[in-house]
């Protein structure tokens, strides 16, 4: 569990929802005007906790929070590390600590990796991958000094399964799956938690013209692929099976936990893209196996 601290004097203390003064876990989420982000800062600053939210725009974030005396909204552009260290020093200076990272900001890119330009490409990447590693570098050396804190990197079910018509999308969240694990290991001694975390599809804005961006060419050849799924993604959106006010209910719990997992599915077509995915590895391995080990040194391979 992240540990919690006492509000500095003169910020504006304030009762917890159970009666007990001050005592609060401070979030840094990013993006946070909209979506997951501020449906999560709504649930943090409900149960009693600070919330510092960052936005290229910090007026998005107060039109969309409003304001509040454990609220600090900040500007920070993912893509810009001095921008992220400069955030998380205001975080720092405003509530003392960070307890719980969540590298939020991203969006989605739809089309066939034959069609995704090297531009589209490049500025994917920026926000979905350097983007969340050049934050995380800034709140690092803060969570290292406290020995504690968790870092809560949002990936997505195209992070752990691949689609068609989602290659490039689901490549960025694959490797923020891969840090994660990595990440994990490097700083468990040190007291720090990493989670990431595996929506799958929820009614939020995610299919909306306002996070998903489309290829600029679009290739007959693939109608049959990619041209599926993008009818699929006009065809669901605003019917998705996931609720985002229970996604955010859910962070809530993750933070809480005394050991928190990992990997966190959330969304059953998520854990049934999983269960499937896994199935799938474990067959095509047992029909593989001879080939795979047989590349072993032996004693006749001299």
């Amino acid at each position: 569990m992240a540990s919690r601290y006492t509000l500095p004097i003169g910020f504006g203390a304030s009762p917890g929802p159970n009666g007990k003064d001050n005592i609060m876990r401070v979030w840094f989420i990013t993006g946070a005007s909209r979506g997951f982000g501020a449906l999560i800062a709504e649930a943090a600053l409900k149960a009693g906790d600070a919330v510092v939210a960052t936005a290229r725009d910090p007026s998005t974030v107060t039109a969309r929070l409003g304001t509040h005396e454990r609220l600090l909204a900040t500007r920070l552009d993912v893509t810009s590390e001095a921008e992220a260290h400069e955030a998380a020093g205001q975080a720092v200076k405003a509530f003392g600590r960070i307890d719980i990272l969540v590298n939020n900001a991203g969006y989605g890119l739809l089309g066939a990796i034959e069609e995704a330009s090297q531009a589209e490409t490049q500025k994917l990447f920026g926000t979905n991958v350097f983007g969340l590693l050049g934050v995380t570098r800034a709140v690092l050396p803060h969570l290292r000094r406290q020995r504690s804190g968790h870092i809560i990197n949002i990936s997505s079910v195209g992070g752990y399964t691949g689609y068609p018509g989602w290659g490039v999308y689901g490549a960025t969240k694959f490797a923020v799956e891969g840090l994660s694990e990595a990440l994990a290991g490097e700083v468990a001694p040190l007291g720090i938690k990493v989670t990431v975390v595996e929506p799958g599809f929820f009614r939020t804005d995610f299919l909306d013209e306002s996070s998903l961006s489309r290829t600029a060419v679009q290739i007959d050849d693939y109608r049959d692929s990619v041209g599926k799924t993008r009818a699929h993604a006009a065809d669901v959106n605003g019917g998705q099976r996931g609720d985002p006010r229970k996604l955010a209910q859910a962070f809530l719990k993750l933070a809480d936990a005394k050991t928190p997992p990992l990997r966190l599915p959330l969304g059953s077509d998520t854990v049934e893209r999983i269960e499937a995915k896994n199935a799938f590895v474990a067959k095509e391995l047992a029909e593989w196996r001879t080939v795979a080990t047989s590349t072993d040194f032996s004693s006749d391979s001299a």
